[in-house]
């Protein structure tokens, strides 16, 4: 007897899994496994740019790079007062220390908004990518309600009018959401602005 193409395919992937945590199905590692494999093609997709503004950013963020500034802070401070017994090269108030400290905070601040940029535009393909799976599981969903109503009448099951059902079988269009969810957000900051205007004329 020939095995079915289904059968063979989740017998592989059971023998694929066989090391893997008993407590997830092959399915949810499956899932995983892909997650982090886009995680990291993308890692490697950076350009050069976008990996030294990220290692910058990443060594920025680190605890190190406040110790290494008080540390040196401390010495440039102490090696311009006296204390060491040498010549002051940048007396009090210190301008080179304050000009390159500006210019290091310029920097900085260019590094992280280019990994922002960077991040921000992974978050929308991923904000994209979600909502398309969103509207694709909402019409999968309607359609099996449908063809569910429709075996339900077909067999003479009593659906008694629900209401709800006949809700949940209409199709969810986006747009029709955004426009809602703008048509209410914007009710609500009339009615607080009409609120505030009628609290200044009681005044």
């Amino acid at each position: 007897m020939r095995q079915s193409r289904m059968e063979i395919k989740a017998a592989a992937e059971k023998e694929e899994h066989c090391g893997d945590n008993p407590a997830l199905s092959a399915v949810i590692e499956r899932n995983i496994r892909t997650i982090i494999q886009l995680r990291q093609k993308a890692a490697r997709n950076r350009s050069v740019q976008d990996r030294i503004a990220d290692a910058i950013t990443s060594f920025s963020g680190r605890m190190l790079f406040a110790y290494v500034h008080i540390v040196w802070f401390v010495v440039w401070i102490l090696r311009n007062t006296g204390y060491l017994g040498v010549p002051a090269f940048d007396p009090f108030p210190y301008g080179l220390l304050t000009m390159i400290v500006s210019l290091e905070a310029i920097f900085l601040s260019t590094f992280v908004l280019i990994s922002q940029n960077r991040l921000s535009a992974e978050t929308e393909r991923r904000a994209d990518l979600a909502l398309h799976v969103g509207m694709l599981t909402e019409h999968e969903l309607t359609r099996v309600l449908q063809m569910l109503d429709a075996i339900q009448d077909r067999m003479g099951i009593s659906n008694d009018e629900d209401s709800e059902l006949a809700d949940l079988e209409k199709e969810t269009k986006p747009e029709d959401v955004l426009a809602e969810i703008e048509r209410l957000e914007l009710r609500a900051l009339l009615g607080k602005k009409l609120t505030r205007r009628t609290n200044s004329q009681k005044q």
